[in-house]
C-alpha cells in the first residue's frame, strides 16, 4: 500500500529528481499527493503534475508545506546556492543529498540543525531498477536512514554503507550504466564486422544482459560460477574470454581509479 503518512519533498525537477518522484508513485510506494517537487523548469514539472504530484516554482513554497523529508536532487555545482537559500527552512529536517562528491560534513556545515543522509543512486532508478548506496551522517537517526533506504529501495535496490565506501560505489555502480552501454555497443560493432545485422545484435545483447542480471539476482550465484556454466572446455566462449578478460580486468580497474580521482577533484571544488 502506498504511504501517505510521510511527505517527501524534492528540490530539483531534472532527470534524477523527476525519476525519483515519478518512480515512487509508479512503484506504488507513495501517494502522488504526498510527493512535492520544486523546480524552475516547467518542462520537468509538467509531466509530474500530470501524475498528481504537487509541483512548485520555487523551493520556499514547497518547504512551507512542511515535507517530512527533503531530497536535494540538484547538481553538485548548484548545491551550495540551493543550501544557502534553504538553510533556515531545512533546520531540523531530514535532508537527503544525491550530489556526487559533496561530503556529509560540508552539507551539515551549510545546513545547521539538519539531519543529513547521503545517497548515491544511478540512472536506472528511472526504470525502477536503480542501485543506490545510503550513508547516514552523525546527526541522522536510524529511522532517517531506514526511510532513505525505503525511498530508494522502492526505485530498485538500496544498501547502507559507510560514507567513504559511498565514493567507491559512485565510481563503480554510478558509472556502470555508461560502461554496460558502451560494452553492448562494442559487442554490437564486433557482431556487425562479423556479418550480423546491427539492430538484431543490439536487441539480443540487451535481452541477454537483462536475463543475466535477473538470473544472478534471483539465484545469488557468484558471477564467475555463472560464467562457467556457459564456458565449455576448449569451446568458443573459453577462447573469447581468453582474449577479452585481461583487457576487461585492466580497463575496469583503471576506470574506477579515474572515476575516484575525478570525484576527489569535484569534492575539492575543481
Amino acid at each position: 500500500m502506498a504511504r501517505s503518512d510521510l511527505s517527501i519533498g524534492i528540490i530539483g525537477a531534472g532527470s534524477m529528481g523527476g525519476a525519483i518522484a515519478s518512480g515512487l508513485v509508479e512503484a506504488g510506494a507513495w501517494d502522488a499527493a504526498s510527493i512535492l517537487v520544486a523546480g524552475h523548469d516547467d518542462h520537468g514539472c509538467a509531466p509530474l503534475a500530470g501524475r498528481g504530484i504537487r509541483t512548485f516554482d520555487n523551493s520556499a513554497d514547497m518547504l512551507a508545506c512542511g515535507p517530512d523529508a527533503v531530497v536535494l536532487a540538484v547538481k553538485p555545482q548548484v548545491l551550495p546556492g540551493v543550501m544557502a537559500e534553504c538553510a533556515e527552512a531545512l533546520a531540523g529536517r531530514l535532508v537527503v543529498s544525491i550530489a556526487a562528491g559533496v561530503p556529509i560534513s560540508a552539507i551539515e556545515a551549510a545546513l545547521p540543525g539538519a539531519r543529513v543522509v547521503r545517497v548515491m543512486p544511478n540512472l536506472c532508478v528511472q526504470v525502477l531498477s536503480g542501485a543506490s548506496a545510503v550513508a547516514g551522517g552523525p546527526s541522522a537517526t536510524k529511522q532517517d536512514v531506514d526511510l532513505a533506504v525505503q525511498i530508494f529501495g522502492a526505485l530498485g535496490r538500496a544498501a547502507v554503507m559507510r560514507e567513504d565506501q559511498l565514493e567507491v560505489e559512485g565510481a563503480v555502480v554510478g558509472t556502470a550504466p555508461a560502461y554496460f552501454s558502451v560494452f553492448v555497443d562494442t559487442l554490437t560493432r564486433a557482431a556487425v564486422k562479423a556479418g550480423m545485422p546491427s539492430a538484431a545484435a543490439r536487441e539480443l545483447l540487451l535481452a541477454t544482459m537483462r536475463g543475466c542480471a535477473e538470473q544472478l539476482l534471483a539465484s545469488g550465484e557468484h558471477p564467475r560460477a555463472y560464467a562457467e556454466k556457459v564456458t565449455s572446455p576448449g569451446g568458443t566462449t573459453a577462447c573469447g574470454l581468453y582474449e577479452l578478460e585481461p583487457m576487461l580486468f585492466e580497463g575496469s580497474f583503471a576506470a574506477v581509479d579515474a572515476a575516484l580521482a575525478r570525484s576527489a577533484e569535484l569534492a575539492a571544488g575543481k
